[in-house]
């Protein structure tokens, strides 16, 4: 590695990539293409960053297998950065092989921590679990250590378990300091923000409350007969009736638990549930059925009893019933929820992740950019999206272990 080469990887780890930059911008031989490549990713150009590193990695001889893999798993971090997870993992699984291969434990590492961010980032919640169980914590770098942790909290936080989640972003915080990357620990200060944040509301016939995590957790755990519209189901303690993919039963149930202790008239079911203002014969005989089926599903749980005008949700045991909103209403919660983590998201990208198609996205952007609730950058496909309140993502904070500094 020639001075030149080793100056700019240095400066790349002390964060400085302009001075990186000065010291490679007019070469164009393979190495000097890959720090170019990380410099622009940390500077935040990730487009140009990916076709430095994709020109890099083809630039590197057969047997430069170790700097191909190395230049694989930048501009995995740069597509992650970019949030554009579409395409195939197996180059990165390829690359983190190769980097075991040749001994490269941090980087291969590294490799790892991408893979099991994106499954987050996809809600393959099961699968970034196991991928981050297979990694071996030990003798990490600070900088990893708290991503680690951070992927951890994660998977924590999308499960309730807040205890775990705040342990874990107590070690990416201790991490994060021994780093000394501001960003980082930028990040991971974002990440126990959200723990004081409003996750939930909780309705009530006299009106609503906003509930940290924490209290929904510890509301999931109590005895009350939670009618879910975050998750779309309802249950008490460990019971669960999932009604995702029955949107109609769970139109049903959150009317019902939304007028609970009192009934719902006919008519207001009917509107809640086959969203029609002029009910015949044909809807009343199709609330029966409905109701029917919601009742023979929760019968373990609660009655459903006819009243002269319609119906009453009565739960066992005396149990209260609560009806548990997301922290804002309309259907496009999911779509804020996950822009908020402050990174800029693809059309293509957001779908995969919510499993609608990329026209329900598109619409459902449209309308959050009128309402002022998101923003776009960009035009055509390389438009990404925003929350209007949030903006940075410190993925690339790996990128300079992408090269050794020799």
């Amino acid at each position: 590695m020639d001075s030149l080469i080793t100056a700019s990887a240095r400066a790349l780890a002390a964060g400085d990539a302009l001075g990186a930059l000065k010291r490679v911008a007019l070469r164009d031989d393979p190495p000097a293409l890959a720090l170019r490549g990380i410099a622009m990713a940390q500077l935040g150009e990730h487009p140009r960053a990916r076709e430095l590193l994709r020109r890099a990695g083809r630039g590197f001889g057969a047997r430069e297998e170790l700097a191909r893999a190395r230049c694989v798993v930048a501009e995995a971090e740069v597509a992650l950065a970019m949030r554009d997870l579409g395409g195939s993992p197996r180059p990165l699984a390829a690359a983190a092989a190769t980097l075991d291969a040749h001994a490269d434990r941090a980087n291969a590492l590294q490799a790892r921590l991408i893979a099991a961010r994106r499954l987050v980032l996809l809600g393959r919640l099961d699968e970034a679990t196991a991928a981050l169980a297979q990694l071996d914590a030990r003798g990490l770098s600070p900088a990893l250590a708290a991503v680690a942790e951070l992927v951890a909290a994660e998977l924590a936080l999308r499960s309730l378990r807040v205890d775990t989640a705040r342990a874990s972003l107590a070690q990416a915080r201790a991490a994060a300091e021994r780093s000394g990357v501001p960003a980082l620990q930028a990040e991971v200060a974002r990440a126990l923000a959200t723990l004081d944040q409003p996750a939930a509301r909780r309705q009530t016939q006299g009106g609503e409350q906003a509930l940290t995590l924490e209290a929904v957790a510890a509301l999931l755990a109590s005895q009350a007969l939670v009618v879910d519209a975050c998750r779309h189901g309802l249950g008490h303690g460990s019971a669960w009736v999932a009604l995702a993919r029955r949107p109609v039963l769970f139109a049903l149930a959150r009317a019902l638990a939304q007028a609970w202790p009192g009934g719902v008239d006919r008519e207001a079911l009917i509107a809640d549930a086959f969203r029609t203002r002029r009910p015949d014969e044909t809807h009343r005989a199709r609330l029966r059925v409905e109701i029917g089926r919601l009742r023979a599903l929760v019968k373990t749980m609660a009655r459903i009893e006819a009243t002269g005008r319609g119906f009453v949700l009565q739960p066992l045991d005396g149990r209260e019933v609560v009806l548990l909103a997301p922290p804002f209403d309309g259907d496009q919660a999911s779509l804020v929820a996950l822009l908020s983590d402050g990174a800029a998201w693809s059309t293509s990208a957001l779908a995969l992740a919510l499993g609608a198609s990329q026209r329900t996205v598109q619409r459902a952007l449209a309308e959050l950019e009128t309402e002022g609730r998101v923003r776009a950058i960009g035009q055509a496909r390389s438009r990404r999206w925003l929350a209007p309140t949030l903006a940075g993502f410190t993925t690339i904070l790996l990128l300079p272990a992408a090269l050794p500094i020799e």
